[in-house]
């Protein structure tokens, strides 16, 4: 019966179940198993025996090889590595004074130490199994042996744990890797889709990387760069991840690391100042308050990541604390740990240290603050406790325990037992946020929860606690490659670069697109077109030619010209009542009719120009609905003088005997003169005020010249009737109407000429310049397009 158990790195692959079937032979031939016996530092018998393998030492000594005695020895004892030894000890205690787990069955251990090496590893997990002792069989009967330990638990990384399934292959032991994709959901959940990783060069790094690289990128999620580190790497090699990490533009950095490769890698970024940075951390050194304690240049300030959920047993703390029982059952490690954490000499003890002050043994282990005494990795020994229970009730189920279990029950190596349908645990993570105090300690501050056994939009929860974020930060630290695309655009991706990197192409006339970060514009219906912003199809306006353009005024100032030309037949033929009142009250108001839209012409000529301060609303008292009403408004009040001259006295036919003496000259009196001469005298006075407003635009841009043809023909209407006056008085008889005859015609030509003429040659002779190109060329403001 066999099963593995991958928890996750600082939970670590703690469950190794090896559960083989016990044959023994006794036969004369001896097997016995080559090289040095491994002995286990911690032991007791038991009707079951547990393995556990563990590095209470991290490497061998530095020392200059003789060959000719073995270097046997090692270096820095790590304390902190007999808590999980404490741990695996108090489960098993528990089991053997409980009555409903394998009742009258007592569960021994034998405590192996590898040293942090893998090849040890492989050795003792051999060993565990086969033992030392010799072996009889026969010639023809491969050699047997009773199995040494019904189970492992323990190694301290995923690399030992690919050595170990690898070499115990045969004995059916399926090595199980834990799930990897919750840290690619937190980095989802915070918008950041452009991030630098770097990963333990193990098993653990580069199998847990790459899952999260899947993961990653099935969620939008790009990644800068992606570099192995190992604790053993060469300082060039290291240089080059530094010089990466500087050279990126990335604030997020990923740590797939174990708590030793994160040491190191601290370390070596405190030499270079490396602030600033976003990290996110694994579970295997992102609540492991020695990398906090290390960190005196604040690097991992605002560090955010996961953490093994808190659980409490009941006892266990005092009893990993409680040390002194090891003396009997493990005198040399219970010596040289005591010695270390207490650095004194222990009575009895075979070291040659000097200098050292003596101890009894007697010390009081919670009076001392180190890495043995800390119990913020009490989530870690709960996982070895739970190890030892998942063994616990796999043998009880198997050794058909009621009341008592029946241990005579063979067991079937090919029994595995899974903790699911996969072999893994449902993931589940407190999130936990780097939180520097007023002290400068850090607080790790749990932050939210993740729990792959709900559905998966619930799966990530975060509390609202108020996060702190790299530089102690209270924003959200943001990390693209590029800004989202707003409405009105679409995305482009950069020749060479991942997908997360591109530029924001706007969209086409035409075409619109009314989301963030879309891969295309959609072409509007026929019917409608793009707004300015391109984020919405608007209905196409229906145009045609009307009196609210530019040109409609253009017709209506020809049409009032073209009654200023019929007036004149009015003084023609013999004077009637109807003539006389029609002729002057025609003439009156048909040209204040042409003046009226000449001046309108003008007044928005100049004001065009004169708008010139961004913003300005002037020319929204100057539009068509305005040049309308300012022409009605000025032939409204020559219409009105008109019908108080008709009324008051109105012209008539009229004899005239006195002029000639042998001729009767029949003429239309005036009635009133005053209601004459304030006709005139309003025409006048429009022709004026319109000469006046076009000289003052005389240095408009040639482009829009308008204006100095404007002036010409009001040089030219005021000339005609200056000149009229006098002639008009003295002219006899019918000679007066051909004078104000001519000077209708003269005027009304005047501004044909002058205003429409020149448009006549742009249109037939010029065709190239009657285009929107040249009248916005070299000096002409663009809010003038309308007037061309």
């Amino acid at each position: 019966m066999t099963s593995t158990q991958r928890w996750p790195e600082k939970g670590w692959a703690f469950l190794h179940l090896l559960l083989v079937v016990s044959v023994t032979q006794a036969e004369e031939l001896v097997c016995r198993r080559r090289g040095d016996p491994e002995n286990p530092q911690i032991s007791k018998d038991g009707d079951i025996v547990l393995g556990g393998i563990f590095s209470f030492h991290s490497r061998w000594k530095d020392i200059q090889n003789t060959y000719i005695d073995k270097p046997l020895n090692w270096l820095q004892f790590q304390k902190y590595f007999l808590q999980y030894a404490q741990a695996m000890l108090f489960a098993i205690a528990e089991i053997n004074n409980s009555t409903h787990i394998l009742p009258g069955i007592s569960l021994g251990y034998k405590i192996y130490d590898v040293c942090g090496s893998i090849g040890r590893v492989v050795t003792v997990a051999l060993a565990s199994a086969t033992g030392n002792e010799m072996v009889f069989a026969p010639s023809d009967v491969p050699c047997t042996r009773p199995v040494n330990v019904q189970a492992l638990l323990g190694v301290t990384s995923s690399s030992p744990c690919m050595a170990i399934s690898t070499i115990i292959g045969p004995f059916h032991i399926p090595l199980v890797v834990g799930h990897n994709q919750t840290l690619a959901q937190l980095v989802y959940y915070f918008g950041w889709t452009w991030v630098g990783a770097i990963r333990s060069n193990d098993d653990y790094g580069n199998n847990g990387m790459a899952i999260f690289t899947e993961t990653a990128q099935q969620l939008g999620i790009c990644l800068e760069y992606s570099v192995p580190f190992f604790r053993t790497d060469t300082p060039e090699k290291i240089q080059k991840i530094i010089d990466m990490m500087k050279a990126s533009t990335s604030k997020v950095i990923v740590a797939f690391l174990s708590h030793m490769d994160m040491d190191v890698l601290l370390h070596e970024l405190s030499h270079h100042n490396l602030t600033g940075y976003q990290w996110v951390g694994t579970e295997g050194w992102n609540s492991d308050s020695r990398i906090a304690a290390v960190d005196r240049h604040h690097i991992l300030d605002g560090s955010i990541g996961l953490s093994i959920p808190k659980a409490h047993v009941s006892g266990m703390k005092e009893f990993i604390l409680n040390v002194k029982p090891l003396s009997s059952s493990s005198n040399e490690l219970f010596t040289e740990f005591w010695e270390t954490l207490f650095r004194c000499k222990l009575n009895k003890s075979k070291s040659s240290a000097e200098n050292q002050t003596e101890c009894t043994g007697n010390e009081d282990v919670t009076g001392v603050q180190n890495t043995f005494t800390d119990m913020s990795l009490v989530l870690i020994f709960y996982n070895v406790y739970k190890g030892v229970y998942a063994v616990a009730h796999a043998l009880h189920n198997i050794l058909s325990c009621n009341k008592t279990c029946d241990n005579k029950v063979q067991l079937d190596p090919f029994t595995v037992i899974y903790f699911n349908e996969n072999g893994d645990p449902a993931a589940k993570y407190e999130i936990m946020n780097w939180q520097p105090n007023e002290n400068g300690i850090v607080d790790f501050v749990r932050v939210g929860l993740y729990d792959a056994s709900l559905p998966t939009d619930k799966q990530l929860t975060l509390q609202n606690k108020s996060l702190v974020w790299a530089q102690n930060s209270q924003k959200v630290p943001l990390s693209v490659c590029s800004e989202k695309c707003p409405p009105g655009t679409r995305k482009v991706l950069q020749k060479g670069k991942p997908v997360c990197c591109y530029d924001c192409l706007r969209c086409a006339e035409g075409e619109i697109s009314n989301a963030t970060d879309s891969i295309t514009c959609v072409r509007c219906h026929p019917d409608y077109w793009s707004n300015e912003r391109r984020d919405a199809c608007v209905k196409k306006e229906a145009e045609f030619l009307s009196y609210e353009e530019i040109m409609g005024a253009l017709f209506l100032l020809l049409f009032s010209l073209i009654l200023c030309f019929l007036c004149s037949l009015t003084f023609i033929g013999k004077p009637s009542e109807w003539s006389c009142m029609l002729r002057h009250t025609a003439f009156g108001i048909t040209f204040v009719l042409c003046i009226s839209c000449v001046l309108g012409k003008t007044i928005v000529v100049l004001m065009a120009f004169r708008a010139t301060l961004p913003g300005s609303d002037v020319m929204k008292w100057f539009g068509p609905a305005q040049q309308k009403l300012s022409v009605l408004g000025f032939t409204l009040i020559q219409v009105i003088i008109c019908i108080l001259w008709l009324t008051i006295s109105p012209p008539f036919p009229f004899k005239n005997f006195k002029t000639f003496n042998d001729k009767i000259i029949l003429e239309c009196a005036l009635g009133s003169a005053v209601g004459f001469w304030a006709v005139l005298g309003y025409i006048g006075l429009l022709a004026m005020l319109c000469f006046i407003l076009a000289f003052l635009a005389r240095k408009l841009p040639d482009n829009f010249n308008e204006a100095k043809f404007i002036t010409f023909s009001m040089l030219i209407f005021c000339a005609v009737w200056i000149t009229f006056i006098p002639a008009y008085v003295s002219s006899p008889g019918k000679f007066s109407v051909a004078v104000e005859i001519f000077a209708i015609l003269a005027s009304s030509f005047g501004l044909l000429i002058c205003i429409f003429i020149p448009k006549c040659y742009i249109i037939l002779l010029k065709p190239e310049k009657n285009t929107k190109k040249n009248m916005m060329g070299k000096g002409a403001p663009k809010r003038i397009t309308s007037l061309a």
